[in-house]
């Protein structure tokens, strides 16, 4: 029996999940969180607490301790680690480790005899690695677009704009405020290619999925790109690992594993990726037509993309797809926090925003929209104190609120997703709120398609482990019938006599966008 190992370095934990390709099924699952298991790094959170100007980093040697932690756990469960044919990985996005000289061969030499931290304490560069979480790069994020020609240029070439919590705009800020440290940095990882280095034994590529979220990787080449290489930092092409494919195989695992906890010594260890693009995967959206919308703290979108178009606007961004061509992602700031918002101010229930309560109200109410932008939302970039409510001669009653609040963000994120140039044939719904029927038929009217529930736990570790499948010849179609399918019963279908109201609507909604905010 062949099975597949797949990892997730998230936020707050590493995750692994084991499958079975074969007979799709899930074989053993193991999880470390950072502030419960690895409390003597004093990180609740999985980050260090008071960072100034915006700063949030990590410390890597958590994550080597996580590691040995998780095969250990798998180990003592009696996980069957010497069935594993493949591994690979996901990565929280943008986060950067920073390594000395000699990273590739401290990996070669690690003895199972000792821990992954202890040895490779005196490798790093940087003691604290920035996240994603990082915004204190406003400066730096400004000098690179000056220097590389402007916002769309940018854009047009590394697929967004300069953006603070990418990896460009940290290492640029590193290289200015710590040039001695930048100096002998031998070497700059993601936080994926990072610890898919450490399975592999030596020093590996950075795919081209997670490498799109740095500003600096050209999309047309999946190449660096020579002028955001130069505008960022000094050399810095020479301190980057090469991009691949995230289908490549980077070699089998290291003798460390395999000695220490027992893995398959021929196990192949594929190039990890960003934990958005492993997503996209285990969530059953890899090829185009399938939109994924996360419902949470802040809500999401993601599609695969035949084609890397980038956002004319900027606020949308363009990664890799790690089983071929691109995927966009937009992320909308004011999600959860607005609906919940709204419920609090009148002391409503979940209920009133289900089915029963919504028909308490016309869709479209009456052509009034409420921009739902409770704080300052980031698509598209407007400063904003509150909802706007536009069109009532009055104050809207509740059951308005509710219904104009969640038209508005539906709205919003079709505007938005314009630019993805693919035809959506069904919107993947996930997250808390999609299993509110109201609130899923809401979305499906205001797309004009089919909505169909998503229930996919920890499909970042389950994209990386389909990935890794596929790398061995799995076939996609039959990994996402067997691990990603939606919740049989559960889809909601577009009503008909709503879709002109919709249509118009939306134009209305544009033109308040226009008039309160100034945006085209």
């Amino acid at each position: 029996m062949s099975l597949i190992l797949g990892l997730d370095s998230s936020t707050q934990s590493l995750s692994a999940l084991i499958i079975d390709p074969e007979r799709g099924q899930i074989v053993a699952e193991e999880s470390v969180n950072f502030g419960k298991d690895l409390p003597q790094f004093g990180m609740e959170s999985g980050f260090l607490a008071g960072g100034v100007e915006g700063e949030v980093h990590s410390n890597p040697q958590m994550w080597l301790d996580a590691l040995d932690l998780v095969f250990q756990r798998l180990k003592d469960a009696g996980a069957p680690l010497d069935q594993i044919e493949a591994v690979s990985g996901s990565g929280q996005q943008h986060g950067s480790v920073y390594l000395k000289e000699g990273f590739g061969q401290a990996l070669a030499e690690l003895r199972p005899d000792a821990s992954l931290a202890d040895q490779l304490a005196s490798i790093f560069s940087r003691s604290s690695s920035p996240i994603w979480m990082d915004t204190s790069t406003g400066q730096q994020c400004a000098e690179i677009t000056q220097a590389a020609g402007g916002a769309e240029e940018v854009c047009r070439r590394s697929g967004s704009i300069a953006i603070e919590r990418f990896t460009g705009p940290q290492i640029r800020k590193f290289s200015q405020i710590e040039p001695a440290a930048y100096e002998v940095t031998g070497v700059i990882h993601l936080v994926s290619s990072f610890l898919a280095s450490v399975l592999a034994g030596k020093s590996v590529a950075i795919d081209t999925g997670d490498g799109a979220g740095m500003n600096l990787m050209n999309l047309a080449t999946a190449d660096w790109d020579e002028v955001l290489l130069g505008a960022t930092a000094p050399d810095l092409k020479s301190k980057l690992p090469p991009v691949a494919p995230a289908s490549s195989v980077a070699g089998t695992i290291s003798t460390y594993f395999s000695e220490k906890f027992g893995l398959n010594p021929e196990c192949q260890v594929v190039l990890w990726s960003g934990d958005n693009p492993c997503s996209l995967v285990g969530m059953g959206a890899s090829q185009p037509g399938k939109v994924v919308i996360s419902l949470g703290t802040s809500d999401t979108l993601f599609a695969a993309m035949a084609e890397p178009l980038t956002d004319p606007r900027g606020y949308g961004h363009v990664f890799g797809n790690p089983l071929g061509g691109n995927m966009s992602l937009i992320c909308f700031r004011n999600g959860s926090l607005a609906r919940e918002a709204v419920k609090d101010r009148f002391e409503l229930s979940w209920a009133d925003f289900d089915a029963e309560g919504l028909a308490r109200t016309e869709p479209g109410n009456g052509q009034k929209v409420i921009l739902p932008f409770v704080g300052d939302e980031i698509t598209p970039r407007v400063s904003s104190q509150d909802f706007v409510p536009v069109g009532w001669a009055g104050e809207p009653t509740p059951d308005e609120w509710v219904r104009g609040v969640l038209e508005g963000q539906f709205l919003n994120m079709k505007r938005h997703s314009d630019w993805l140039g693919v035809e959506t044939e069904e919107v993947l719904l996930t997250g808390g709120a999609s299993e509110n029927d109201g609130i899923a038929q809401i979305a499906a009217d205001v797309f004009g398609k089919k909505v169909r529930r998503l229930s996919v736990a920890g499909s970042a570790a389950l994209g990386a482990a389909m990935r890794a499948a596929v790398a061995m010849g799995a076939d996609i179609d039959k990994l996402e019938a067997a691990f990603s399918a939606p919740a049989l019963g559960r889809d909601v279908l577009p009503r008909s006599e709503n879709a002109e109201t919709y249509r118009d609507l939306e134009k209305v909604f544009a033109q308040a966008l226009k008039n309160s905010f100034n945006l085209a």
